[in-house]
């Protein structure tokens, strides 16, 4: 059965492989096609077959390889990862619509089966329902760096391939137009096959805005619309005393891109300002279009159907006059509407848009003003008898413009600790010589802090010449009182902290709100939020004493009252897996959100959790909706922020469709977790117990191989490609934060996805072995009994192990002792990856002893599918950027560089990136 529901996959698969092997023949010639299918053909036989003379033979091919031969293979297996994703993303497509065809019952991570659950437990009823929404909100943030790997000219012949293959799936087709088909496709992964992978030039702050903003132009500003009318009708479709319920805007989609200053000099104010017009020429690019088509639409006569006072109102104002359109008044109101849009467009971006208005007019004021002009066409049409009509694109459009505003996404800003600190007292200093407030303990900071924040008076003097820094920070946020008057005040609603450690540096962000006229003290006035980061375990540790302290404090608990009791706090998974592993990060995540719950609970303040995953396990990544069900009872209510990060942002949202579903997926969690019934009883004891043992003992384990065996940080800087992404034009900001090569320094992203992409994925796995091993021996009657029953019983163990079994599959030490071999010191090599592999042999085995897997993803056929069809096409990758990564180091300590084995290099990592699909 299983095989056949397959089928067409490997179909899919078969083809677009063909497709490229005909393309490569036809480009590159007979004699570069025979040698790809020859490692093709070896590396399915060795990886299914676990054929060692294929292995060998393999190798021996690999590293024969000219230096245009490895170009030519490299590009070959590369895109072949890019086709298979593709390829797997349609499948998901077709099983999710053969379900719904088949009326099968609603899936986990559907609506219809989070709506399901919580009216058949009694958990609300659709009136309450509706009301929960008010309430709510469910926000993924897209951020940008260095591993989003893709370039948006692939990511755009990617989307031609799947839409073809999507019509394939879709219609009947005739032979005629199946063959149309498939000349199509042929083109498409030929102008895949010449279209430039790399970027020749390193990525800019503006760039990634441009990457990002394709998403909207793509999934979001259509895909959101449609989720908001599923669920309204479902709502209805329960309980018809509603009607149609209209719903809040609880669903947005949140960006970092142009904001995010930590570490990146490259985000000034001059960028932040570019980024929110970027983000809002799309905005109203799109509602323009979505205009223009419904004016052409909606040719209703006056004769023939009736319209409101407001419609005719519209209408006569518009300054439209054509007597064509002198007895269509939906037009009319239409025309005139544009002619608005089109003037604010104007307003807000210092040209006309590309499809002139009919004529001048005045602009809108706000978003709300069109959404209310929107609003008058909807009743009209309403009310006399054209209700169908205003279910169609008019409804999309209402919809995106109360969701999107003129602002498109809410723009966060960050920025660390210690460049606020320095800002602070750097202004403190030139108000008041002698104050040192870098030398102040914590209680006198404070106490200084809040005397500033109880007057108006700003401490900044147009006539004091400060530091670049100090300066560039004050234009920062003068630069967001800017947006919010030209934008309104969604467009950046929150300002984070990393590196959380104290009151004090929430008090700084302040402060420098206040100079900027954000913070008001005399109306007691907060227009954004203050978000804390905690980011390592200590800082985990001691988040919910910081809340409390800060709760304690009259000044800012009055400031909250202007956001609605509502505190955001921000969660690191990258930062803390780095510092303590996954399994100790995971646990001192846990222990955090549980603290902070009562903490909260206690001060009587709403908690808001950000939660900063990133697309690995090893920085906090996983399956969302198992992530979101596994939170610590109270974590959600109603609200959740989540990073969307690296690679995965085109995974989930490169396709419409998937990333409807994505989107879908992030709501029904958010819905399940909120209104599940309190546990009748907390979380055993044991458990407890057992979690913190597991993680004392992994935490020891992964700071002694990390941190403390001489010769890591050169093993790791030998054994992987972290030198040449650093110099990899993937991102605008440094892999490191200081000129070191320091683990301490190394940023988590570059980290997690070095160790990727040599197949080692230690980020996500290395102590749990140990961890196990010592447990075990320690409790030899019901240890094992004990780790059994928590993974049966206990969501956040159970998906700890599952994110564990995903990481375990995709690494391979036969491939990572292929880059353990180009550390030199023959000694610090055999040591230090024979310590890798001992625990990965003990992970597996302990995964397995728990999981009562006889394999691993037993539990998970769908992935083990997907790796079975994919690994055999990504592993010629890998034995090729070991030989690259050789010759390059040689030609360097030579002292040249090859620009195509460097070229040949970064292709590689782009590939096994695609292949792997959440490395980084």
């Amino acid at each position: 059965m299983n095989q056949d529901k397959d089928a067409p996959l490997r179909d899919d698969i078969r083809l677009l492989g063909r497709l490229l092997g005909d393309t490569v023949r036809d480009q590159q010639g007979e004699a570069a096609f025979g040698l790809i299918e020859r490692i093709r053909q070896n590396s399915v036989r060795f990886r299914r077959d676990d054929d060692i003379a294929a292995r060998r033979e393999l190798e021996d091919i690999l590293d024969a390889l000219s230096r245009e031969q490895t170009i030519q293979v490299v590009r070959a297996f590369s895109y072949f990862s890019h086709l298979a994703n593709i390829a797997e993303d349609q499948h998901h497509i077709r099983r999710s619509r053969a379900h719904l065809i088949a009326g099968s019952a609603p899936r986990e991570g559907s609506l219809a089966h989070a709506l399901e659950r919580a009216l058949d437990s009694g958990a609300a009823d659709p009136a309450a329902l509706a009301g929960f929404f008010d309430g709510a909100l469910v926000s993924p943030v897209l951020t940008a760096h260095p591993t989003e790997v893709q370039r948006k000219s692939i990511l755009n012949c990617e989307t031609v391939i799947a839409r073809l293959l999507d019509a394939r799936d879709r219609m009947q087709l005739t032979p005629e137009e199946a063959e149309a088909n498939d000349e199509a496709l042929r083109r498409a992964v030929l102008t895949l096959w010449q279209t430039r992978m790399l970027r020749t030039a390193k990525l800019s702050v503006i760039d990634e805005v441009n990457n990002g903003l394709s998403y909207f132009e793509t999934t979001f500003l259509r895909e959101l619309p449609r989720l908001y009318a599923s669920l309204e009708d479902r709502l209805a479709a329960a309980d018809r005393a509603l009607g149609t319920p209209e719903l809040a805007a609880f669903v947005q989609v949140g960006s970092w891109i142009g904001g995010d200053r930590d570490g990146n000099p490259f985000v000034t104010a001059e960028v932040l300002e570019r980024a929110l017009a970027m983000q809002c020429a799309v905005a109203l690019g799109h509602y323009l279009d979505e205009l223009h088509i419904l004016g052409s639409q909606l040719s209703l006569g006056i004769g023939l159907v009736s319209a409101s006072d407001a419609l005719l109102a519209l209408a006569e104002a518009s300054p439209d006059h054509s007597p064509h359109r002198s007895d269509e008044p939906y037009r009319r109101a239409i025309s005139g509407i544009y002619a608005r849009l089109a003037a604010t467009y104007r307003s807000l971006l210092g040209h006309d848009p590309l499809r002139h208005a009919v004529a001048a007019a005045q602009p809108y004021p706000s978003a709300a003003a069109l959404a209310e002009d929107l609003e008058v066409l909807h009743r009209s049409l309403a009310a006399n008898g054209s209700g169908a009509l205003t279910r169609g694109r008019l409804r999309h459009l209402r919809r995106a413009v109360k969701v999107f505003g003129f602002h498109l996404a809410p723009l966060d800003l960050r920025q660390n600790s210690d460049v606020h600190e320095r800002t602070v007292a750097e202004l403190l200093e030139r108000a008041c010589p002698g104050t040192a407030y870098a030398s102040l303990d914590e209680d006198a900071r404070c106490a200084l802090l809040l005397e500033e924040l109880a007057t108006a008076r700003p401490l900044a003097s147009p006539h004091v010449r400060y530091t670049d820094e100090t300066e560039g920070e004050l234009a920062i946020f003068r630069a967001a009182r800017q947006a919010h008057l030209r934008y309104g005040t969604a467009a950046i609603r929150n300002c984070i902290i990393s590196k959380t450690d104290d009151v004090s540096d929430l008090l700084e962000l302040a402060v420098l709100l206040k100079e900027a006229g954000l913070l008001r003290p005399l109306e007691n006035a907060l227009d954004v939020n203050i978000v804390p980061l905690f980011e390592t375990i200590g800082d985990l540790e001691n988040a919910a004493g910081v809340m409390a302290r800060i709760f304690s404090i009259p000044a800012y608990r009055g400031l909250l009252e202007a956001r609605d009791h509502t505190q955001e706090v921000m969660l690191g998974y990258s930062d803390s897996n780095k510092d303590g592993g996954f399994l100790t990060s995971g646990w001192a995540l846990y222990k955090a959100e549980g603290e902070l719950v009562e903490t909260f609970a206690r001060h009587g303040v709403r908690l808001r959790l950000f939660h900063g995953r990133g697309g690995s396990v090893g920085r906090g990544g996983g399956p969302s909706y198992q992530a979101i069900l596994a939170q610590p009872e109270g974590a959600v209510q109603g609200q959740i922020r989540l990073t969307e990060q690296g690679e995965v942002i085109g995974a989930k949202y490169g396709n419409p469709e998937v990333g409807r579903r994505n989107l879908e997926v992030l709501v029904a969690a958010t819905l399940e977790s909120s209104l599940r019934p309190a546990s009748a009883s907390p979380t055993p004891p044991a458990f407890l117990d057992a979690m913190q043992a597991l993680s004392d003992a992994a935490f020891a384990a992964y700071r002694g191989l990390v941190y403390e065996t001489e010769g890591f940080e050169r093993y790791f800087w030998e054994s992987t490609v972290i030198s040449e992404i650093a110099a990899l034009n993937i991102g605008s900001r440094p892999a490191s934060r200081k000129k070191s090569t320091a683990i301490e320094d190394l940023r988590a992203i570059p980290w997690v996805f070095s160790w990727s992409q040599c197949r080692v994925m230690l980020p996500g796995w290395y102590g749990f072995g140990s961890a196990v091993r010592d447990f075990l021996t320690a409790n030899p009657d019901d240890g094992l009994a004990l780790l059994q029953r928590m993974n049966m019983e206990w969501p956040f163990f159970q998906t700890l192990l599952s994110n564990m079994d995903m990481v375990l599959s995709k690494t391979d030490l036969a491939i990572a002792s292929r880059y353990a071999e180009l550390v030199k010191d023959a000694a610090l090599r055999d040591t230090i990856f024979g310590r890798i592999r001992a625990e990965h042999q003990a992970t597996v085995g302990a995964v397995l002893r728990i999981t009562g897997q006889s394999e691993l993803l037993d539990a998970n056929p769908l992935l083990k599918r997907s790796i079975r069809n994919r690994f055999p096409y990504l592993d010629p990758l890998n034995h090729v950027q070991v030989e690259l990564l050789r010759r390059h180091r040689d030609a360097a300590e030579a002292g040249g560089i090859d620009e195509r084995i460097r070229l040949g290099i970064h292709i590689s990592i782009n590939g096994i990136a695609a292949g792997l699909r959440n490395s980084g």
